[in-house]
């Protein structure tokens, strides 16, 4: 069976097919750009001095370590 590029189906006015074909339309807003919340967990990190913190995630008894050590040490809003 041979491939056929076949249209998407979806009318081209829906922001999914917009954002997947990369067609989005505007302006960026000044200024810097707005923090996302990976930000705040890395600046957390980095306080506490955590190093590699992707790798040590992925082990769940260091992390849960972790995770006791920020909650003694860092005192959120």
């Amino acid at each position: 069976m041979a491939m056929v590029d076949t249209p998407i189906r979806m009318n081209e006015t829906r922001y999914i097919n917009k954002i997947s074909e990369g067609k989005l339309e505007g302006r960026r807003g000044k200024g810097r750009p707005r923090l996302r919340w990976i930000n705040d967990v890395e600046d957390d990190l980095r306080k506490l001095g955590v190093k590699r913190w992707r790798t040590k995630a992925l082990d769940r008894e260091e992390w849960a370590s972790i995770i006791r050590e920020a909650k003694a040490k860092l005192k959120g809003p």
